[in-house]
This record gives structure tokens, sequence and C-alpha cells, in this order.
């Protein structure tokens, strides 16, 4: 009796094995275009070809009685350094590859001309890298041209401000109740388009709205390999927390210079290079409790997609996932428009998506009329992450209750530390 029970489980396992459908009929063809001689194009990259391999393994994309395969390919858009490249870049994917739709870009300016490109021929484009809230302004004000851009990931540069302001109270907060002082901030921000709307919010907010004194603004070049002088500067201002707002290779210069002077602050607000898992090592060790926004840790958890994707995405890469690799869940998410759908056409497509919330690893994606994400407890958060020990860990969101009412703490997160001379020094006056 025990062999037949064991035979007939096997004859079962057998059938599921079998009578899975696989990917057949022409593929579901997606450009992935993103600078891909760097971190940010290497992580479209990487997402990328991560939902594909699971959607293509567990039977491809269902339309009609055909559950077709999905096919991503790479563009590198060299946008860091040449606008032409980019858009000629998504040209060739759209008119020589005739891609279904197109997911990645990251710097504000090469992706406002590759957008342009896109909308010209209706293809669906989701962004998984830049932030300027004019981006989705553009839909507002022509929805029937923009209507095929959606925002993956970040969210706006308005919202990204928003959530930085909340951790740099948070921080402020413990600075001035371990220290017993009034903490003054300096900005450094990087020479960018997509800083400008950030940097004259943060002039405005933090001395009016948050009651910090603000002791002075720096914007270094973002390639910058000296930032001496703007340390000193800020060493001279009396400074005790610096908000940063960098995207590009000056993020490294300037928390390693700051921790090799042990410049007696603490560094908050924007730092792409500090999201990555080699950052430590690229700052030569001197990257210790410089603090970011970011989206993933390898320790937090916003629901129950985050860890198979982080975890998956270590196993496969070996390192934790940036924030460009959400082109994870911009192919996901499109996927799931096109079974509901029933077809690729673009317009029913963006109808779908645009009444639809999707739970991806970093939460809910939802959008407003002008296709942007929307933010807040339960939806978008983000995190705040420190370098501790040579490693990331997250910080906030950790009891935040906001206007709201909704408390919000992940799980991963541990208390923030100040720099040990920073302490000694305040701690003695």
């Amino acid at each position: 009796m025990k062999k037949i029970i064991i035979f007939l489980a096997m004859v079962s396992i057998a059938c599921v094995v079998s009578c899975k459908k696989k990917p057949e009929g022409e593929a579901i063809k997606i450009g992935v275009i993103g600078p891909m001689n760097f971190i940010q194009g290497k992580s479209h990259w990487n997402g990328a070809c991560m939902a594909a391999e699971e959607i293509n393994n567990s039977g491809g994309v269902k339309i009609g009685d055909k559950n077709r395969p999905v096919k991503v390919i790479k563009y590198d858009s060299n946008e860091f350094l040449s606008i032409t490249d980019a858009t000629n870049s998504i040209q060739r994917a759209i008119s020589k590859d005739n891609v279904d739709f197109l997911v990645g870009g990251f710097r504000t300016e090469a992706v406002l001309a590759m957008q342009d490109i896109a909308m010209d021929y209706n293809k669906i484009f989701i962004g998984c890298g830049a932030a300027d809230d004019v981006l989705c302004k553009r839909v507002t004000d022509n929805y029937k041209r923009y209507k095929y851009w959606f925002r993956g990931t970040p969210f706006k540069s308005s919202l990204l401000a928003k959530t930085t302001f909340i951790q740099l109270g948070t921080i402020a907060a413990i600075v001035g109740k371990t220290l017993g002082l009034k903490p003054k901030v300096a900005i450094v921000a990087e020479k960018q388009a997509w800083v400008e709307p950030m940097l004259a919010a943060a002039k405005h907010v933090i001395p009016n709205k948050m009651g910090l004194e603000l002791v002075g603004t720096w914007q270094p070049s973002q390639t910058a390999t000296d930032v001496s002088a703007e340390l000193s500067a800020i060493q001279r201002s009396g400074a005790h927390i610096i908000l940063t707002i960098f995207s590009a290779s000056v993020g490294v210069t300037f928390v390693k210079q700051a921790n090799e002077l042990k410049i007696p602050v603490i560094i908050t607000g924007i730092n792409v290079e500090a999201q990555k898992p080699g950052f430590d090592k690229a700052a030569g060790g001197m990257g210790d409790y410089v603090c970011t926004m970011n989206t993933y840790n390898k320790d937090v958890v916003y629901n129950e997609l985050t860890e198979p994707f982080v975890h998956g995405y270590i196993d496969k890469f070996g390192e934790s996932p940036a924030y460009p690799a959400d082109t994870y869940a911009a192919i996901k998410t499109m996927a799931q428009c096109i079974e509901a759908v029933g077809s690729l056409d673009a317009d029913a497509l963006v109808k779908y998506r645009e009444k639809t919330e999707f739970k991806v690893p970093s939460g809910i994606w939802a959008y407003d009329d002008s296709h942007d994400l929307k933010w807040g407890p339960g939806i978008q958060t983000a995190i705040g992450i420190q370098w501790q020990d040579g490693e990331m860990k997250a910080y906030w969101p950790n009891k935040w209750t906001p206007a709201e009412g909704v408390t919000v703490t992940y799980k991963g997160m541990v208390p923030l530390k100040l720099p040990p001379w920073m302490i000694e020094k305040y701690k003695k006056q």
C-alpha cells in the first residue's frame, strides 16, 4: 500500500511538471536602456534579467491561448557622457528592434530626450532612475502625447526631498538630545538639474519649517576629486549635520575626505554612491557613519515580496540591489498588465496601469493622474540607511508616526550611531 501511495504521488508530481505550459510563439521584447558601463545601468540590466528569467520559468506571459516568452534587450544609453548617444540608443530600440516597451533611464537630462522619442512612437516607457518632477508633469500638461510614460523608481524629487527632510529631522533630534545642542546644518549638492528643486526646497524648509540654522550651501562638481576646500569651510561654519544631494562620484570623495579629516559632523541626505554595496571599499574603508536614503537593504522587509527579490538578487549577482534594479518590478508589473488586458495594445495597457495598484518588493506602486508614484505609509516610503562597521544598516523608519497617525517600522531597523569623534568633541564642551 505504501508503495502504491508513493507511486501515485510521483505520478502526480510528474503530471504537474509536464502540464506546466512553456512559453511559446513570438517573444515580448523589452528594451532595457541605461548607462551600462556604470553601476546604474548594470543594475537596470540585472533587475530586468532576473524578472525575465522568473517570468519565463513560470510559463511566460499569457495572451489569449498562448504563453509568450519575455525577451530583454540591452541598450547602452551612455547618458552620463552623451545625450546624443542616449537618443540614438532608444531610436535603435524602437525603429530597428521594434521593442514592445521600454524600462530604465537614469540622468534626467537624457531621459527627457528619450521620453520624447518613446512618445513619438506611442511606446510605454517606465522610468527607473530619473527623479525630476517635470518627467511626469509632462503627462499632466499634455496627456495625449505623454500618457505612455510612467514613473517606476524612485519617487519624484519633491517627495525625495520630503523624505530627506523627515530623515534629517530624525537625525537632528538624536544629535540635539545626545549632545545637548541645537543642530546647525550645511548643504552640499552637486551641480545637476535634478538637484535644483530639492536644493531650493532645502534652503526654505530647513530654517523656516524645521527651525534649524542653515550655515551655508556648497555645490562641487558631480565628479570632483577634491572637496577639502568645501570641508574646511563647513568646519569653520560650525555645522553639526551635512545634508548631501549627490548622485555621482563626488559622493565617494566627499565622505572619504570628511572622515579622514574627522570633521565633527554626521552626513545624511541623498548619496547614490553610498547606496551601493561597494561604497565603503570605494571610500577606502572610510564610509562609516554616513547616512543616505535608499530603497533596499538586505535586512529590511517591506512585504512578502522583498526578501525573495533582495536575497535572490544577492545570490545571483553577489550584491544587494540598488534602486535602478527596480526594472525588475517594472517588467513584472507590465507582465501583469498584459495578462489582464490580454494584448499588447498600448492604450489599453495605459488605462489598466493607471487604475491598478501593484505590490512590488519596495511596497506598492500606485499612480496619480500624472503617472507619478504615490507616497506614504503603506505605499512607498523608502528607508534611511547608515554605514556601520563596513555594512549598510537601516535606521529609518523606526516607530515613525507621520501626520496620518500610522506608525511605521520595518523589520530590520537598528539604532543610529553618531561618529565617535563628533561625540568626543561636543561632549567636552
